[in-house]
């Protein structure tokens, strides 16, 4: 079996899910979530800790969409693939919602049992990391061929 992996749509999905990251926690939910954070806005963190923070997010995407891309092709494996369609929104669907419930949910809920953060914050935290589920498979599944 020859694992062929599509590193144009890995860049692509970490170059989006970088875009995406500044949108949700900056214009869409970044005041919410600094408010849970107990951050103050009109602090400004050093440059070089900015600079450090997006690097790593990048490694952080790549990361995701690195594995991400070996999970979709495992799925593809799986009985009863070929009737469902390997670039149905079905597919791209039911693979961002299982990575998420089983790997995203219970990493938040312990932050909310243990770190006590708020379930507001969890909610912004959750949605975030489907929203980029969803990016990173759509892009890996349709920039496949």
């Amino acid at each position: 079996m020859e694992i062929s992996i599509n590193f144009l749509a890995i860049g692509i999905a970490v170059v989006a899910n970088f875009f995406l990251g500044a949108l949700w926690y900056g214009p869409l939910f970044g005041k919410a979530w600094a408010a849970e954070m107990g951050m103050n806005l009109d602090d400004r963190p050093d440059k070089w800790v900015m600079i450090r923070g997006m690097l790593l997010m990048v490694v952080g995407n790549f990361l995701t969409a690195y594995c991400y891309a070996f999970d979709l092709i495992a799925w593809s494996y799986m009985p009863g693939m070929e009737e469902v369609g390997l670039q149905s929104w079905t597919f791209i669907g039911m693979s961002a919602f299982f990575i998420w419930l089983g790997f995203y949910v219970p990493t938040h809920i312990g932050a909310v049992t243990w770190e006590r953060k708020s379930w507001k914050l969890t909610a912004i935290n959750l949605a975030y990391h489907f929203a980029t589920l969803l990016v990173v498979a759509t892009l890996l599944v349709k920039l496949a061929n």
